[in-house]
């Protein structure tokens, strides 16, 4: 998923310092940090097995993680205020959809990463659903099953010619066709 409606939703909704991107060791040591601060980054994608056998329809959760950094010289306070940046984070995510293919985004937990003399590190795990694999022939191909049979000719009828294996030709091997068509008839598909 694209991180930029996540920040764009953030920094629209919580009134603390937003980036993208995270590296752990400079925020646990970075004392020049504005504080308190949220840091996005994806995290994985997980994909269901597909629900239909002729076709692609995976459900994929698109997962992505919310680091909360505070001052912890007074711990107590740092983790009230964490309690309440969490609760500002959820009422700017939950329920927002990051884009047009995607589901409301839902929480999924969250840890403590890490908690020292001068920083608290809090994790808030987050995932949005969509769907792979396209649910009309008119919408563009997600997949390359879908592009191969965008690539086939249009379907425009049919003609069945039928040899019926009975009655059988006494003349002929038995059981089976005796080669003459007793039905045909044919259908003209019209889009």
């Amino acid at each position: 998923m694209k991180i930029t409606p996540i920040s764009t939703q953030l920094r629209t909704h919580c009134p603390n310092r937003i980036a993208v991107g995270i590296d752990l060791p400079s925020l646990e040591a970075d004392t020049s940090l504005q504080l308190p601060a949220a840091y996005i980054a994806p995290l994985a994608d997980v994909a269901s097995r597909s629900a239909a056998q002729n076709a692609s329809h995976q459900i994929i959760r698109d997962c992505f993680e919310v680091l909360l950094v505070l001052d912890a010289t007074d711990a107590t306070k740092a983790l009230d205020l964490m309690h309440d940046l969490r609760a500002d984070v959820w009422r700017a995510l939950v329920g927002f959809k990051p884009g047009l293919d995607y589901n409301p985004i839902e929480y999924d937990g969250g840890e403590l990463v890490s908690l020292s003399a001068t920083r608290l590190l809090y994790r808030l795990r987050f995932f949005a659903e969509f769907q792979l694999g396209r649910n009309l022939a008119s919408q563009p191909a997600e997949t390359w099953g879908e592009r191969e049979l965008d690539g086939l000719p249009s379907f425009t009828g049919v003609t069945v010619r039928l040899d019926a294996i009975d009655p059988a030709d006494p003349n002929l091997q038995r059981p089976g066709p005796d080669g003459r068509l007793e039905l045909t008839f044919s259908g003209d598909v019209t889009p």
